[in-house]
């Protein structure tokens, strides 16, 4: 296997073509219902530029990729969730029980689950579902390092890999999301870093903590903010330091898709501190993302703004899974359809 060289991704990665969204507008101009559609026109030209082609088609194959992992950090007792528990949460969506399903059966997407890092016997799940499998959980980051440099490279190529995958099966819309308990964290740990920020600035109430757990998830944020900055230079080795292998997943997942011009959504705090990582490789990959929604989380908003990317929807979702990041999928399917079936209808004569 050939050495990975993440500049090679800033080269690869190209802006969506402005030429369509223009082109999109035009059409949209000859149409009855030519600026009166507010924010769907925009998502509309939007969709054009990253589907290379004017109007935007239809949504057809929309896919929820889950990537799942128990984070060492949670032994701090900064979840409420039990440590090593998102085994659990996997089993939930396997067997079609979860919120994420609701939300998925309703909006017509299909949900894939990737196990990174979960903390079980692999034997437990399926086997499509543990065959990209780093390690069980990740190291205690306000102490010692996630993962392995050798590590979050597996993880990241598997990122890669699942990216390619969903290209070449003909899916036209992602949404990230993550099952993880404690990956909260890590994520406000890779947010405060590359924006340069304090742990009390990122720290939110995750999966929905006490006053107390939040203190000592911004101790913890803290003391592996300074394990995190000797190495900002590193976007993998940051990622090996203090994140763990669904987030080094997640960052190679939202390039690659980059590369091979598929639109994601992101979800919460968790997939918007790996796109924050993921535009420090290449700062043209984030015109090809979306934020679904704001989650209420400072880490990810403070991620977003850094990023330049509006939340389409606020609705203060926290639960992970990507069900803030799918509420926003009926949205784009209006805005593709509406793209593809309005335009060339002209504007009624009015009547002498």
């Amino acid at each position: 296997m050939s050495p990975l060289d993440l500049d090679d991704f800033a080269a690869l990665i190209d802006r969506p073509e402005p030429a369509l969204r223009h082109d999109s507008k035009a059409l949209r101009a000859r149409t009855a219902t030519a600026g009166k559609l507010g924010k769907l026109e925009d998502l509309g030209d939007w969709l054009a530029s990253v589907q290379g082609r004017a109007p935007a088609r239809p949504i057809e194959r929309a896919r929820v990729i889950l990537f799942a992992g128990d984070h060492g950090i949670a032994e701090r007792n900064v979840s409420a969730r039990p440590p090593g528990t998102a085994g659990t949460l996997v089993r939930s969506v396997l067997a079609d029980e979860a919120a994420v399903n609701v939300l998925a059966r309703t909006y017509g997407a299909q949900v894939r689950v990737v196990d990174m890092a979960v903390d079980c016997d692999p034997g437990e799940l399926p086997a499509e579902v543990v065959r990209h499998r780093v390690r069980r959980g990740s190291g205690l980051i306000d102490v010692e390092d996630a993962l392995t440099e050798a590590e979050a490279e597996q993880a990241f190529r598997a990122g890669m890999a699942i990216a390619d995958e969903e290209a070449d099966s003909g899916t036209d819309l992602l949404v990230l999301g993550d099952l993880s308990v404690g990956g909260t964290t890590p994520a406000g740990v890779l947010i405060a870093a590359l924006c340069g920020t304090d742990a009390s600035v990122v720290t939110g109430r995750g999966s929905g903590i006490d006053d107390l757990a939040w203190m000592r998830k911004c101790g913890a944020i803290r003391d592996a903010l300074r394990r995190a900055r000797p190495v900002l230079g590193d976007p993998l080795k940051l990622l090996a330091t203090v994140g763990g292998a669904d987030l080094a997943a997640a960052t190679g997942f939202l390039l690659q898709c980059a590369v091979r011009k598929l639109p994601v959504v992101l979800d919460g705090v968790v997939s918007a501190a790996c796109a924050l990582a993921a535009q420090r490789v290449a700062f043209r990959a984030p015109d090809w993302w979306l934020a679904g929604q704001s989650s209420g989380e400072p880490g990810q908003a403070k991620a977003l703004d850094r990023l330049s990317i509006e939340p389409l929807l606020d609705h203060g979702v926290r639960l992970g899974e990507g069900t803030g990041a799918l509420l926003a999928v009926p949205l784009l399917k209006a805005a593709a359809a509406l793209a593809a079936e309005l335009p060339g209808q002209p504007e009624p004569t009015p009547e002498p």
